[in-house]
């Protein structure tokens, strides 16, 4: 079983509907025994309860991921956060590795993180950085052969971003709302290009990650309420603090938000618990927000492959951006959840197309943008076409045709790396003209066609 795809490709394999993509080169399927030196001591089947059951081979398929333990202490002022990390990263690749990279994200969205104490299987090594100290590299004493394992340890502190001004605000602390998008050292991908690592442009998407594990504990204020990815699976007060933990399977980050200001709102769908937490102030819109969620998960489950997690949960925040996607979470911003200003619905359903094109069909974000946020934003347009017959359809698609004719109906290249664009571009191609890119795709080849072909992208 091949699901959690890394997919890397040109337009030139979407030009035949029945033309799997290429092999993914990012992270080869690993070994289901790989020759490990030391490692985290976990069994992979606590991640069962928090997958669809459809996917639960998955993780025999992939038990050589890598597999963090992250524990977060954040501070009272929520802006200082200690931690510590220790991964399992096992050599998926097809020649050794000398070195490992991971990218300190702070380092370049307006915070500040520093390491210490790193350790290679209980062994110091002196580490390098690069990239405005956003590139850690970490030493290894010898080659990390094929299919071997390093367990690599080190201590973290951070200092958040207090505004909203770098990346949307994808890791900030602002009007009590802390969000730690990629807030921990991130092991980089290592494909045909080696390993990838670059300072990424501010206006789209800054990770590209392979699947992975985790188990993270979160020691925090008690009135902060907490959300993170994955499933909460241990909660206990000490006081005027709180521990907890969450459990993560098969995702590509590990997002964590918290405001003492969220309220919880819950509803079950197709046996997956939807929650959305934010100011009771925003009842209305949350009752909107939880409407769409339902009704692009059953139409998506119908149309691609089952959505993979039993939760999926969203917060709104102060970002600049309308909406972010994570797996198994969904950041919406506070402005628009009155449900009268009218951008709501199709950017609660684009973030949750995220969950299959990006999550579980991945992508370079930066280098290839276009394969997610083109087509999630064609699976937007195939939920109002399911949903709201003609006249949904040609709703969305005056949205993707203004995009484009805004930038003056430019003939730019669909699939440049997101550095290739403007801001202006950036919106006009990939999230307009993209989106008619697969319009036009499905209308050479036929519906039955694509559809077939749709269905096989993200389940094969």
């Amino acid at each position: 079983m091949k699901k959690f795809l890394l997919l890397t490709s040109t337009l030139l394999f979407l030009t035949s509907c029945l033309t799997l993509f290429p092999q993914p080169q990012a992270s080869p399927t690993p070994p289901a025994s790989p020759t490990q030196s030391q490692t985290i001591e976990t069994d992979l089947s606590i991640f069962n309860d928090g997958l669809n059951p459809i996917y639960h081979p998955v993780i025999d398929t992939l038990s050589s991921a890598s597999l963090y333990q992250l524990d977060f202490v954040i501070a009272d002022d929520l802006y200082h956060i200690t931690g510590k990390e220790t991964v399992n990263y096992t050599n998926n690749e097809d020649v050794p590795l000398n070195e490992v990279h991971f990218r300190l994200f702070p380092n370049i969205l307006g915070g500040e993180m520093t390491v210490e104490n790193i350790l290679v299987n209980g062994v110091s090594v002196q580490e390098k950085y690069k990239l405005n100290d956003s590139l850690l590299i970490v030493p290894l004493e010898k080659p990390l052969q094929v299919h071997e394992s390093v367990k690599i340890s080190m201590d973290f502190a951070m200092t958040i971003a207090t505004s909203v001004d770098l990346n949307y605000g994808v890791q900030a602390y602002d009007s009590n709302v802390l969000a730690l998008a990629h807030a921990y050292p991130m092991i980089a991908v290592y494909n045909h290009e080696g390993w990838n690592s670059e300072i990424p442009p501010q206006s789209g998407d800054v990770i590209f990650a392979d699947m992975s594990f985790f188990v993270v504990t979160v020691d925090a204020p008690s009135d902060l309420v907490l959300v993170g990815s994955g499933r909460e699976t241990k909660h206990e007060e000490n006081g005027n603090r709180q521990q907890v933990r969450y459990e993560a399977g098969l995702v590509r980050d590990f997002y964590l938000t918290g405001s003492p200001n969220y309220q919880e709102f819950v509803r079950e769908v197709d046996g997956v618990t939807l929650r959305f937490y934010t100011d009771g102030d925003y009842k209305a819109g949350v009752e909107e927000a939880l409407n769409f969620a339902e009704e692009s998960i059953k139409i998506f489950n119908g149309r691609y492959a089952p959505y993979p997690y039993t939760e999926l949960d969203f917060v709104s925040t102060p970002t600049l951006a309308l909406g972010i996607e994570y797996p198994g979470m969904i950041a919406i911003t506070e402005w628009i959840m009155d449900p009268q200003i009218g951008y709501l619905e199709a950017t609660v359903v684009h973030e949750v197309a995220h969950q299959w094109f990006y999550n579980l069909v991945g992508n370079d974000q930066l280098d290839e943008p276009w394969l997610d946020e083109s087509m999630a934003q064609f699976a937007t347009l195939q939920y109002f076409t399911d949903r709201y017959s003609e006249d949904g359809y040609f709703e969305f698609l005056s949205e993707l045709e203004g995009r484009w004719f805004y930038i003056g109906e430019e003939k730019i290249p669909v699939g440049l790396p997101v550095r290739d664009y403007s801001d202006a571009e950036y919106s006009g191609i990939v999230y307009g003209r993209g989106g008619l890119f697969f319009i036009a795709l499905e209308e050479k080849i036929g519906s039955e066609n694509f559809d077939t072909f749709m269905k096989k992208l993200c389940n094969e």
